[in-house]
């Protein structure tokens, strides 16, 4: 097993080495090493993520990993038409839904931004040709991603630019902080720490992965 770890990093006992926010649990760490930080250009999933980041406002990621499953029966699996067409009833329904976050404000948040993202289909031929434009330049990235970068990483200028281009679109919930996070998970950004065993795997999968345009 690896001993003096860099900060930021934990081995398991298999000795494989890891993020340390992903030690808690076995479904944690699953996501950890094969989902967080690798790209996406389904649009369900994109959309499923950028809500549900929505909801994490407040709250810790685990909390709603562990609600996913709960969240996608309440949601029609996030997809997007299906969504749109929700109402006042599926807003009580979910209110009463003790398997996910109740927030008034986020789930009708979520069916707002499901109208929103057809629109914004519509426009850019899918959400994952829009969302890829926003990728960062990779030099503009830390050389070396350690725990003391990854803590300076909250936003990013792009975050901030897709979050305030969002809002103008009628999104909500869609902060900057809320949208460098769905970057993270969505492998627009690469933020495991250097020395993680999931990092090497996740640079190959963008290196072979072509942004939808």
């Amino acid at each position: 097993m690896p001993h003096n770890l860099p900060d930021g990093l934990f081995a398991d006992d298999n000795g494989v080495v890891r993020c340390t926010w992903c030690r808690a649990t076995p479904t944690y760490r699953d996501y950890h090493d094969n989902e967080w930080g690798f790209p996406v250009a389904d649009d369900r999933r994109l959309f499923e993520k950028i809500c549900l980041e929505g909801f994490q406002s407040g709250l810790s990621w685990i909390t709603i990993l562990n609600k996913r499953e709960a969240f996608r029966q309440g949601f029609a699996n996030f997809d997007i038409d299906a969504l749109a067409g929700f109402g006042d009833a599926d807003i009580a329904r979910l209110l009463q839904d003790a398997g996910i976050v109740r927030h008034r404000g986020k789930i009708a948040s979520t069916i707002n931004n499901a109208r929103q993202a057809i629109a914004l289909r519509e426009e850019c031929g899918s959400l994952a040709a829009y969302f890829w434009r926003w990728e960062p330049e990779p030099s503009t990235r830390p050389p070396v991603l350690t725990r003391d970068a990854l803590r300076a990483l909250s936003t990013s200028p792009e975050s901030i630019a897709l979050s305030r281009d969002l809002k103008k679109r009628g999104w909500s919930f869609v902060g900057p902080t809320t949208v460098y996070a769905f970057m993270q998970a969505m492998g627009l950004v690469n933020d495991h720490v250097e020395g993680c065993a999931t990092r090497e795997r996740a640079l190959a999968a963008r290196q072979d992965f072509r942004p939808p345009r």
